[in-house]
């Protein structure tokens, strides 16, 4: 019997898509180095970890896991509505928000209702027009010497919105640039949107924020019934393992990704740490001081080196060498330190660094030292 093309049977928009880059096979790494050795600074990880409410809450699970999660998630969904001074109905989880955000592509775009994000927005919102077989239209970003270089440019973003516009994605701070606006200039473009068209703000970063006039988009719900926020636990709650993420919506919205979220889509633990982790202030609060110390300590080292590091309201830091960036990513991790390269991107002369904790950092710093010598 002769092979069979899979790609010609699959969907139209499944033929030219490329699956998600996740980067360097960490794993196969881990193996070429000593325990404890390899400086991980490529994913975006919580380098200080989850709350010891999560981890506690973990354990006290494991003596059920041979029952399935809460189908509806219905504690942690009840815990989420709590914080965020919502109705549990406008509550949906998912396994990470990357699901979710694939989700409303999969829900809303499609042939004829296309996709709008910025130049340099998280790769997911492509994959989620592609895989839907929807038009996806790049805003172009905000120029290098900008003062939030290649961020988001809300105007061009609004321009790109046609008459064929489902969605548009952008991430507040975004990813992978560490650039971001605030919360009145999202309002202003909110009101300007055509009410059909949905707008999906990915707040994966936000537990990061310090700058007060950046807040969450949650409020603006009750004002704009377009706009959906989505939230991660993977970032600054330190449970990247467990990946839980929910999306805030109107109530209908909300109802109508329902029909086809993927049955216990969250696993049991990831529910009971998830609910703990929120209750659990002071470590959030905790780890947001520590990451902003190290955040501008590591930006100063980087730029008293000559190197352009993008201003940044998130736990890592997007540094330009000037120069194909190929070589220096290559001579990081040959000494055990795996950064993200960004030429998928679009940003050959680009690596995205994670703000590690103090050691994690001097490390980054002396492998840096040697391979720019």
């Amino acid at each position: 019997m002769a092979a069979l093309d899979y790609v010609a049977l699959a969907q139209p928009g499944i033929r030219a898509l490329r699956a998600y880059d996740p980067g360097l096979d960490l794993v196969a790494l881990r193996r070429g180095f000593a325990e404890g050795a390899l400086v991980e600074l490529g994913s975006n990880e919580n380098s200080h970890g989850p709350s010891p409410a999560a981890r506690a809450a973990i354990l006290d699970s494991l003596h059920s896991l041979h029952r399935y999660p809460d189908p509806l998630g219905g504690d942690l969904r009840r815990a989420l509505a709590a914080c965020h001074g919502l109705e549990p109905a406008q509550v949906i989880l998912g396994n990470g928000s990357h699901e979710l955000l694939m989700l409303m592509g999969q829900v809303f775009a499609g042939t004829g209702r296309g996709v709008v994000s910025s130049q340099y927005g998280f790769a997911v919102y492509a994959l989620a027009a592609q895989a839907a077989g929807a038009p996806w239209t790049p805003a172009p970003a905000r120029p290098v010497d900008d003062a939030m270089p290649r961020g988001h440019d809300l105007e061009a973003l609004l321009a790109a919105v046609g008459a064929d516009t489902a969605i548009v994605y952008l991430a507040n701070p975004n990813n992978p640039t560490g650039t971001w606006f605030d919360t009145a200039a999202l309002a202003d473009f909110l009101s300007r949107v055509p009410a059909n068209v949905l707008v999906v703000v990915d707040e994966a970063y936000l537990e990061y924020v310090t700058d007060p006039a950046l807040t969450s988009a949650v409020p603006l719900l009750a004002r704009f019934p377009n706009l959906a926020v989505t939230r991660t636990f993977s970032k600054g709650y330190g449970l990247a393992g467990l990946r839980v993420g929910c999306l805030l919506a109107d109530p209908g919205l909300v109802a109508v990704l329902e029909r086809v979220r993927e049955s216990f889509n969250v696993n049991l633990p990831g529910l009971a740490a998830c609910e703990a982790a929120l209750a659990d202030h002071e470590h959030l609060a905790w780890v947001r001081r520590q990451n902003a110390i190290e955040r501008e300590a590591l930006a100063d080292a980087l730029s008293a080196r000559g190197l352009a590091v993008s201003p940044s309201q998130t736990n890592f830091l997007l540094v330009d060498f000037g120069r194909d960036a190929a070589p220096v990513e290559a001579g990081l991790v040959a000494r055990g330190v795996v950064p993200r390269p960004m030429a998928g991107y679009g940003l050959p002369t680009c690596l995205r660094l994670t703000v590690g904790v103090r050691d994690e950092n001097r490390r980054l710093l002396q492998a840096l030292d040697e391979v720019l010598a």
